[in-house]
């Protein structure tokens, strides 16, 4: 059985990220993990910040703080969201970190040896005022393909063009402000990348047929318009030094890798951040050094991400000439709107994980963001469709499904599982209804198809619901009290199996329903077709609790209240 390798796009380290970057990648990595970790594989799921770059010391600058003691601040800031919205993480590392440094230059050094790597000098635009050089994203102006006016010099957040800051019209420098700017002579490293073309669209072919249709066809895209060489390095205090002993008169400089140059390696170096806390029992170099045969590794991101881990980090990795894994899977997202508008961190626009977490609990938000996901194509996040989809789902199909089941049973029962009849053919139906709905919810997950698992998952939860309609025990009682026993038995073996299979997706609430039931050898992690059908997991004589409501109903008021805090159609 091969191991699972799963690595999120990492988040920036500037600020809390919002719901759109939830979902583009940490959310539904998070969502496979824990579904394979139950279903018995061997997995590592590998996140970090993204430390390094003009984000890091513009944000530090804003601050008025030392640009090390920012990201450690953030980081730890941000670590603690990802806690709350109850992301498993194996490991949550830095890219600032030591390992992360050896790693990269290690590549830098080899791409050096293998002839891909070339010192040259270019025109980069100065700023007098500032008295430096300025990175890409220390420039910004407007965009010459859209007009949108806060381009950075490496890419439009607007329509993703990557640019370089000679690209921007009227450009700026996003550290004075002054349009003052210079262009002047300087030597950088660069990634011949028009070298390894043929090599990575080799790889690519190789892999795009199983990859979504949307990375697919923006590594392609990438890849017919031609590979060019790409500059690694910046004039920065911040970022994986230049080696001195391969470029010493740039290291002199203080040239520093460009942050998406050592990002991606990130994912190794985080990996030996875990190992190297418990060094005797974790083989990091097993995960990712001829690991083909062994490994199966999963990437998550949102589309804007998808050239750098289709094109530009797989040419690096063959470039290095050692036998690195490389992604097999690359599961992209389209975006998550605010109302139809961008989610954007930096102008602040649309709800916040950690504003999210302030108003409800995790696991409102965890369903909601995985049953709508940006999968085929963006999805709008509205308060309407929130509280709908919360009202509809988890309070009426599920929380009411498990309250109303538990107190009827403890009033008319109490508080141990009844007895009753032999099942009959209503519950024989309902098994295989079970069992089915159970294998599609499997395969979607499988498939990494997470709206097509979230109905699936839904559906099991709306088969409980009929059952109760169809056998009504509240009417059942009255003139057949053993039968109205065995329903409800039946749907506590249900609300049983929902919360083993329900964990990957809102793990709190999953542990609530099966804490109500006092089951000390309780050791289930999955729940197999045949134990669907017959659903006896919870024996006769069982004790249990009727659990804090799971989920609140959402009112008008609730809603008038979000969209005043956090705006609507408006933004």
């Amino acid at each position: 059985m091969a191991r699972h390798l799963i690595t999120s796009a990492l988040p920036y380290i500037n600020g809390i990220k919002h719901l759109g970057n939830m979902v583009g990648s940490m959310l539904p990595a998070d969502v496979y993990s824990r579904y394979l970790r139950r279903r018995g594989h061997d997995v590592l799921y590998i996140c970090a910040t993204d430390e390094h770059g003009t984000p890091a010391e513009l944000a530090a600058k804003e601050q008025g703080l030392p640009v090390d003691e920012f990201c450690a601040q953030a980081h730890d800031a941000q670590k603690a969201v990802y806690d709350g919205f109850a992301l498993a993480f194996d490991y949550f590392g830095r890219s600032s970190s030591p390992e992360n440094r050896e790693i990269t230059q290690h590549f830098a050094r080899k791409l050096h040896e293998n002839g891909f790597i070339e010192e040259r000098a270019i025109r980069q635009v100065y700023s007098p005022a500032d008295g430096r050089f300025l990175p890409d994203r220390y420039v910004e102006g407007t965009c010459p393909h859209c007009g949108y006016d806060k381009a950075r010099g490496d890419q439009c957040e607007n329509c993703t063009r990557v640019l370089d800051p000679t690209d921007l019209i009227n450009p700026r420098s996003a550290i004075s402000g002054s349009t003052d700017l210079e262009v002047r002579e300087t030597k950088h490293l660069f990634l011949l990348q028009s070298k390894l073309q043929h090599e990575v669209e080799a790889w690519v072919a190789r892999h795009e047929a199983d990859w979504p249709q949307l990375a697919s066809s923006i590594a392609r895209k990438w890849l017919t318009e031609g590979l060019h060489d790409r500059a690694i390095t910046r004039d920065l205090d911040w970022g994986v030094p230049v080696p001195a002993d391969t470029w010493p008169e740039l290291a002199a400089e203080g040239k520093v890798f460009y942050v998406w140059f050592d990002a991606p390696i990130e994912y190794i170096g985080a990996t030996k951040e875990w190992a190297d806390q418990d060094p005797e029992n974790r083989d990091w170099k097993s995960w990712w050094y001829e690991a083909d045969d062994t490994v199966r590794y999963t990437e998550f991101m949102a589309k804007d991400n998808v050239p750098f881990h289709t094109v530009m980090f797989p040419a690096t990795e063959l470039g290095v000439r050692e036998p690195w894994k490389k992604v097999d899977y690359v599961k992209a997202f389209n975006w998550l709107t605010y109302y139809g508008g961008k989610f954007s961190t930096s102008q602040k626009r649309g709800v916040f994980t950690d504003q999210a977490l302030a108003v409800l609990p995790a696991d409102y938000w965890r369903y909601f963001l995985i049953a709508n996901a940006p999968e085929s194509d963006d999805s709008s996040f509205t308060w309407e469709h929130f509280t709908a989809t919360v009202n509809k789902d988890l309070a009426d199909t599920l929380g009411n499904f498990v309250n109303r089941v538990l107190s009827f049973s403890r009033k008319r029962f109490g508080d141990e599982v009844p007895a009753g009849g032999t099942p009959g053919a209503a519950e024989a139906r309902l098994g295989e209804e079970i069992a089915g709905l159970l294998a599609e919810y499997e395969t979607q997950l499988e498939a990494l198809q997470f709206r097509k698992a979230a109905a699936a998952l839904r559906a099991l939860w709306s088969a409980g619901n009929s059952y109760l309609e169809e056998k009504a025990p509240w009417l059942e009682i009255k003139t057949d009290k053993d039968g109205a026993a065995l329903t409800l038995r039946t749907a506590m073996n249900l609300i049983h199996l929902y919360a083993v299979v329900s964990e990957p997706l809102i793990p709190a609430s999953a542990a609530a329903m099966r804490a109500a039931f006092t089951l000390p050898d309780d050791t289930a992690t999955w729940v197999s077709a045949e134990e669907a059908k017959i659903l006896a997991s919870v024996p006769v004589g069982t004790s249990f609790t009727v659990p804090p409501v799971l989920f609140a109903k959402l009112t008008d008021d609730d809603l008038a209240a979000y969209k005043e805090r956090f705006g609507g159609a408006e933004g």
